[in-house]
């Protein structure tokens, strides 16, 4: 298999990105009642085949580490469970799908909140409640959401190319997670790796209390990143 990179959680420091892995400014766009609803890429970030992202959230050159967690303190203790996903999470039975939830990946970026929320959607018998589901999972960028069908078991998810994006949520004014996406490796600091999933969103703020996983807390700190938000650095 070909290798996809990795990304190496170091020790009360930056995320260690190798193997060329692309990197762009991903924008959570909203629908006319305010709920997200799709993505935009706005820009490339050029980067060498390794690089550092900071994972502290006080980096004066986000998304890149300048070393200033040395000098912070920075707490950068791993919380997150090492479980897998599937053994983790709760099932919504519908007549044409199955959603899985593992609430604690929340990165609230709430791709599920459209037309009555998806928990509701995957209980009705309809092709538009289906199209919603699928497109609300999959928009997920944390993974807490997936789904299959109901009698296939067959995942309904689209395969993502190996990439990094810098999350910034127009809707909240803030600036969000890294949004691992394609099966990169994400090793921890004690050098085994956790689940290779298709997506994940890594906290960049450093107020995540389910680290190296993101739990939305990036807007209750009002993290700015200056990307998107000039002046706020």
């Amino acid at each position: 298999m070909k290798e996809k990179g990795k990304i190496v959680i170091s020790k009360n420091g930056p995320y260690l990105v190798a193997g060329n892995i692309p990197l762009s400014i991903m924008v959570i766009l909203t629908n006319e009642e305010g709920i997200a609803w799709k993505w935009r890429k706005s820009r490339s970030i050029p980067t060498e085949p390794e690089y550092k992202l900071c994972r502290c959230g006080q980096s004066g050159k986000k998304p890149f580490c300048d070393d200033v967690c040395k000098t912070i303190s920075f707490d950068g203790m791993e919380t997150a469970s090492r479980e897998s996903y599937a053994s983790r999470a709760e099932i919504y039975e519908g007549p044409d799908l199955k959603l899985l939830d593992v609430g604690d990946l929340c990165s609230h970026a709430r791709f599920c909140m459209a037309a009555g929320k998806i928990w509701h959607l995957v209980k009705l018998d309809s092709e538009g409640a289906r199209e919603l589901v699928i497109r609300e999972a999959n928009n997920c960028p944390s993974g807490r959401l997936t789904v299959k069908g109901a009698m296939s078991g067959e995942r309904d998810e689209h395969e993502l190319s190996p990439s990094i994006g810098v999350v910034e949520d127009t809707g909240k004014g803030c600036s969000g997670p890294l949004w691992v996406r394609g099966g990169i490796r994400i090793e921890s600091e004690d050098g085994t790796t956790y689940e290779t999933r298709n997506r994940v969103t890594l906290c960049r703020c450093g107020a995540s209390t389910n680290k190296p996983f993101c739990n939305g807390n990036h807007k209750k700190v009002n993290f700015m990143d200056g990307l998107m938000y000039p002046g706020h650095t």
